[in-house]
């Protein structure tokens, strides 16, 4: 892959954009059975059901990382757990939060977005994360416009989290989309140490392209650990973490966000 993601076609935008609608459709129908008492596992079926419903595939339900398949089509993450929690038999308890990501491919072309939903009522040290994360995506995503570049969506997100007490997960990072759910470049929520630069190339950015923005910030440490199931990432002090995403297309002097509700 180049380092810069391919400029879509109005063709490609338009495919992207329907799996994209479907994607933010799931969310908002998962979000609504986000209460106390429900299992993971049943949110889990009301996504599948409804992605299939749609004509697409669940992304993530097959995803391979080396020997490793991911076997559900949503990431449900709970207090902790920062991203690619697995769906089960817990029941969800008030006061908690819970971030959904979700993938869908139609047509050959893929969506990507993800939020963190409140169960009940929650404490305001919890509402602030959840606020503050959602406002770093959409400072990234203001950046995503002709000729910024890379480290202007990271910069704007890291300001706004670090000045509000929180920490960047430096660890996952956002990533092209469009005929494959992870396309270049890396989207890092950070602008990286000058050293360590080569691994998260400042690429310009170019009207067309389509990119996955997703801050992943935590309460405490941006440290994380990974559970022995080699998917569930978590908080290393095991303190609360949100998640926001949107699928996205560079314009030329404002985004086109394509996952919002």
């Amino acid at each position: 892959m180049s380092q810069a993601p391919a400029v879509k076609i109005a063709s490609d935008i338009d495919y992207i954009e329907a799996s994209s609608r479907i994607v933010a459709d799931t969310l908002t129908l998962v979000g609504k059975q986000v209460k106390a008492g429900v299992k993971t596992i049943e949110l889990e079926k009301i996504a599948e059901e409804y992605i299939l419903s749609r004509g697409g595939r669940p992304a993530f339900k097959g995803y391979r990382v080396g020997g490793l398949v991911f076997p559900f089509c949503l990431c449900i993450s709970v207090e902790d757990e920062v991203v690619h929690g697995m769906p089960g038999e817990v029941e969800l308890q008030e006061g908690q939060i819970v971030s959904v990501d979700c993938g869908v491919e139609k047509d050959g072309f893929f969506g990507d977005s993800a939020r963190t939903f409140a169960v009940g009522a929650i404490s305001d040290e919890k509402q602030r994360l959840l606020d503050v994360t959602k406002e770093s995506l959409y400072l990234g995503l203001a950046q995503a416009v002709a000729r910024k570049k890379v480290y202007n969506i990271a910069g704007a997100v890291q300001r706004h989290v670090e000045k509000n007490g929180f920490s960047v997960v430096r660890d996952l990072v956002g990533h092209g989309i469009g005929r494959q759910l992870h396309e270049e470049p890396a989207l890092p929520n950070f602008v990286p140490p000058l050293l360590h630069r080569a691994q998260y190339p400042n690429v310009k950015l170019r009207v067309g392209q389509a990119l996955a923005i997703e801050p992943m910030v935590n309460v405490g440490t941006a440290n994380v650990t990974t559970d022995d199931d080699g998917w569930t990432v978590r908080s290393a002090d095991r303190k609360p973490s949100a998640h926001f995403e949107h699928t996205v297309i560079v314009g030329e002097r404002e985004p086109l966000i394509l996952t919002e509700e």
